[in-house]
């Protein structure tokens, strides 16, 4: 039995007749219905934790869907289990590809900042400091990328790019 018809939170169910009606009227290629389904059945599975599943799903759904701005959302996804898991290069690549077809994805751009800025204090950590340096660089480049996209989004990275001088740059 697929996830969609499985679920048991009423959000969940609510969000599967929502978009089951939208898939019947909307007019769309079977094989674009078909890849919104595995896409809306891995986004029920990774909100129960249940990544592997997820992941099967997503990667379903990119075999099936040709649209980029739509196939950087998925791979947006495929990024937030790796960054879950603490697969901070892997998920780095998929943010870097859904940044690839949609530019305008600002929080895959803030996910990224915050993969460079984790980086950065692990490089303190490691006591060195210009390489904590450069990877704090790259994360206020990323955050004011997201921030030009949602300025009202982020205030701690505006708070932290303030602090840290890096706003103006």
């Amino acid at each position: 039995m697929p996830r969609s018809q499985r679920n048991d939170n009423f959000i969940d169910k609510t969000f599967t007749i929502v978009a089951d009606i939208l898939l019947q009227i909307i007019p769309m290629a079977s094989g674009e219905k078909e890849a919104f389904t595995y896409y809306r059945d891995g986004m029920s599975a990774q909100s129960e934790g249940e990544y592997a599943e997820a992941l099967q799903n997503y990667y379903e759904a990119m075999r099936l869907e040709i649209d980029p701005y739509d196939r950087s959302y998925i791979l947006y996804n495929i990024g937030l289990i790796h960054t879950s898991n603490g697969e901070h290069t892997k998920a780095l690549e998929y943010y870097f590809q859904a940044l690839e077809r949609n530019p305008s994805l600002p929080q895959a751009l803030n996910n990224t900042a915050l993969i460079c800025h984790d980086r950065g204090e692990q490089a303190i950590r490691q006591g060195d400091p210009e390489i904590a340096e450069a990877w704090f660089d790259q994360a206020a480049e990323y955050w004011k990328q997201a921030i030009a996209l949602a300025p009202s989004n982020y205030i701690e990275a505006q708070n932290w790019l303030k602090i840290t001088g890096r706003f103006g740059e």
